[in-house]
Order: structure tokens, then C-alpha cells, then sequence
């Protein structure tokens, strides 16, 4: 970056990049995009983030500029996630189906875990489902087994841009979540 270049002008071109990308990008990305020093970089986020949220003076803006998944990227703000959503209605891009959430939620939880190990888990086939899941790069063939040769199946970073979460360790407890087994040991047998 040359002495004349401001951190006002590296947060203008880190707008025009934050504006096209569609995965967050890291620190070190952006500044080679920008040809900024990572300082400078990290300096202009963080001006863009107190501008985005009304903290600089102005307004709070319908966007926002969001650390997830080991980079920075541009989201709506959660208020206006209806609105965007019912404007963007049938363009929306394919939802999954509850046998895919069911079996990437084995997999976040129980990774690294073969396709065997989540069948059995689902007490289903999970083959096309699994290729389905591999198929949008939400989870991704960690490594082979030596000795089994089966295939041991993990979560990707696209997954936790699309949750919006930075680790899996943000996942919620699940065993709150699961039932305790004491449905029906209220009532009396006779």
C-alpha cells in the first residue's frame, strides 16, 4: 500500500469486494485483493462494522459485516430476513429435505463418521443422501479407514457460512434436544 493510499480508500475497495463475493473471505485474502498490508485491512473492517451498526455517527444500516467461518463477509441484517425472503420468494435456492437435515445433523455432531455409522444412526439408506450432501459441499470425505476402507464423512466451512456460525463448537447441545425416555412411566400399569 502506498504512503497516498487511506484507510477511507482500503474500506472503499473492501466494499466493492465485499459486494461480489457469496463465501467470507479472510483478512489475508482481502488485503491481496485490495493490495493492503493485513493491519490496514483489519483496521478499515472494523471502521466498515461500527459504520454498518450506526456507531460512527450514522445510521444502522440493513446490512451488516459479519466474521463467519474464518472470514468476512456481507449479511442482512436478522430483521429483515422476512422481508428479503419474501422478496426473493420462488428464487430461492433448494431447500434440503428433511432426510438431508437429518443426516447432516448426524454428521455435524458425530464427525468424523462413515455412512454406515449414520445409517445406523437413521435406521435408512443414506447413500443418495450422503451424495446429495457431498454434491453441495456441505460435507466433504475426511479419510479412509486403512483397514475397513470405509469412507469417514466430516462438515465443511460451507456449512457454517450457511448456519452462520465461526465453529461447530456454536452448535446447540443436542441432549437437551432428545427425548428422556420417560414418556409413558407416569401412568400405571396393572
Amino acid at each position: 500500500m502506498t504512503d497516498d493510499v487511506t484507510t477511507t480508500d482500503v474500506a472503499r475497495r473492501l466494499e466493492a469486494i465485499l459486494m461480489i463475493v457469496d463465501e467470507p473471505q479472510s483478512l489475508v485474502s482481502l488485503a491481496a485483493a485490495v493490495g493492503a498490508p493485513v493491519p490496514a485491512v483489519r483496521q478499515a473492517i472494523e471502521s466498515l462494522v461500527e459504520d454498518y451498526d450506526g456507531r460512527a455517527g450514522g445510521p444502522r444500516r440493513g446490512f451488516e459485516l459479519r466474521e463467519v467461518g474464518g472470514g468476512w463477509r456481507l449479511y442482512v441484517r436478522e430483521e429483515h430476513d422476512d422481508l428479503v425472503a419474501e422478496f426473493v420468494g420462488g428464487q430461492a435456492p433448494a431447500r434440503l429435505s428433511q432426510a438431508a437435515l437429518e443426516t447432516l445433523a448426524v454428521i455435524a455432531y458425530k464427525q468424523p463418521v462413515t455412512r454406515s455409522q449414520v445409517a445406523s444412526i437413521r435406521a435408512v439408506n443414506v447413500d443418495s443422501v450422503v451424495r446429495t450432501l457431498l454434491a453441495r459441499g456441505l460435507i466433504t470425505e475426511l479419510f479412509t479407514d486403512a483397514e475397513t476402507g470405509a469412507i469417514h464423512y466430516g462438515t465443511t466451512d460451507a456449512l457454517l457460512v450457511n448456519l452462520g456460525i465461526n465453529s461447530l463448537d456454536e452448535l446447540p447441545p443436542i441432549s437437551p434436544l432428545l427425548d428422556d425416555g420417560s414418556a409413558g412411566f407416569d401412568e400405571v400399569v396393572r
